[in-house]
């Protein structure tokens, strides 16, 4: 379980946007590659006891992913977008719909910010509307967030080794 200082800080600095801000201890190359390579992704993205399996991964401005997520009861909730900007270990943008609420797209921007043997993930997520915003945060985004976070802690530390 991540402690206080670890976990992830959710801000609403505007009506339709939540600011992620997580510092990971990890260069920001292996956080990228985390982020972005169809064989790790899996690894950590997700909630804990779910199995998350790539559908698609075009990593390029205009290409689709999607991911399915397997929960442990057997249900299944699959999330689908389309990149708009790479820029590797910068910057990711991508559109992001969960498609149990078809229709509902947000952006987010994901920041890599080098801070030498760290790297600080910024994620900014902007959503049509301030209810979206809001439904997000209460369908537990701050919980999912989280734990999929401390299984990318494991994998990073599991990558240095």
């Amino acid at each position: 379980m991540a402690s206080e200082q670890t976990k992830a800080v959710l801000s609403t600095p505007g009506e339709r946007e939540i600011l992620t801000e997580r510092v990971f201890d990890a260069p920001r190359d292996r956080v990228w590659a985390a982020y972005t390579d169809r064989e790790l992704i899996p690894r950590w993205w997700g909630l804990r006891g779910s199995e998350t399996r790539i559908d698609q991964l075009e990593l390029r401005p205009g290409g689709a992913w999607r991911f399915v997520q397997r929960n442990s009861d057997g249900s299944e909730a699959a999330f689908r977008g389309i990149y708009r900007e790479v820029s590797p270990i910068e910057r990711l943008a991508y559109t992001f719909e969960y498609e149990g609420q078809p229709g509902h797209v947000l952006i987010d921007t994901v920041e890599f910010e080098d801070l030498g043997e760290q790297t600080k993930l910024l994620v900014h997520s902007l959503f049509h509307t301030t209810e979206e915003r809001d439904w997000m945060i209460e369908a537990g985004m701050e919980r999912g967030l989280n734990e999929g976070y401390e299984q990318l802690d494991e994998l990073l530390e599991e990558l240095a080794g």
